[in-house]
């Protein structure tokens, strides 16, 4: 089964919805493949449909004017931060496919992360009741999705190179007591972003069992 991946660099969160939802439409429509949309975003915060705003500790007005934007989604989950350094993935994939279980599709995309991270000699895990990809008590990758006649999107946020601190102005998903964290706070140097890269769509390829097609190739900083 084919999977086109497009990195795309650097892209305004709006845009990247924007986008999602053309591919969307398509992927119900049968004209295009499963998809994986691979980017960066901006400084930009983003809440999920159940979210609680009291998790966003400081005013959009605050966080505006320190260049961040926030933006209320329809995906699962609370509220995430976004931004340079971090590897956001935007999966467009027919469920009707593979399997048509939600919790499998999470798991799978969980699985990605835990061997990703072992490349890296770090040994992550699943949280029970919490969905993402853990180190101990912190999150390394964060997860929310949405799915619209078995297809998916929104999808992954991998911790790379983020700067951590853009995390203290909200209540990361909604868990108290637990923190974030990054590949390169956990080996205490700078990571090659292409090579996060290239073991993501490694994994992502195994998990699901894709012929991964890179299609519009950009650079992911």
């Amino acid at each position: 089964m084919l999977c086109h991946v497009e990195q795309l660099g650097l892209v305004d969160y709006a845009a990247g919805l924007e986008l999602q939802r053309e591919r969307v439409a398509l992927r119900k429509a049968g004209q295009i493949p499963d998809t994986l949309l691979l980017l960066e975003h901006p400084h930009v915060y983003t809440l999920g449909r159940n979210a609680d705003e009291k998790n966003l500790l400081v005013s959009a007005e605050w966080l505006a004017a320190r260049g961040a934007q926030v933006f209320r989604t329809d995906r699962g989950g609370d509220v995430t931060y976004h931004g340079p350094g971090q590897i956001v993935g935007y999966p467009i994939l027919d469920l009707t496919q593979h399997r048509r279980d939600i919790s499998w599709y999470l798991r799978s995309l969980e699985e990605v992360f835990i061997r990703a991270a072992r490349d890296y000699g770090i040994e992550a895990d699943r949280s029970p009741g919490a969905a993402g990809v853990w180190v101990g008590n912190d999150k390394l990758v964060a997860m929310g999705v949405h799915l619209s006649r078995w297809v998916t999107s929104h999808g992954f946020a991998f911790n790379v190179n983020t700067d951590l601190r853009y995390f203290e102005a909200i209540v990361p998903c909604g868990l108290h007591g637990r923190g974030v964290t990054s590949l390169a706070k956990l080996l205490g140097r700078r990571i090659e972003l292409e090579k996060a890269v290239d073991r993501v769509v490694e994994h992502f390829a195994t998990a699901f069992g894709f012929e991964v097609v890179l299609s519009s190739p950009g650079v992911v900083r």
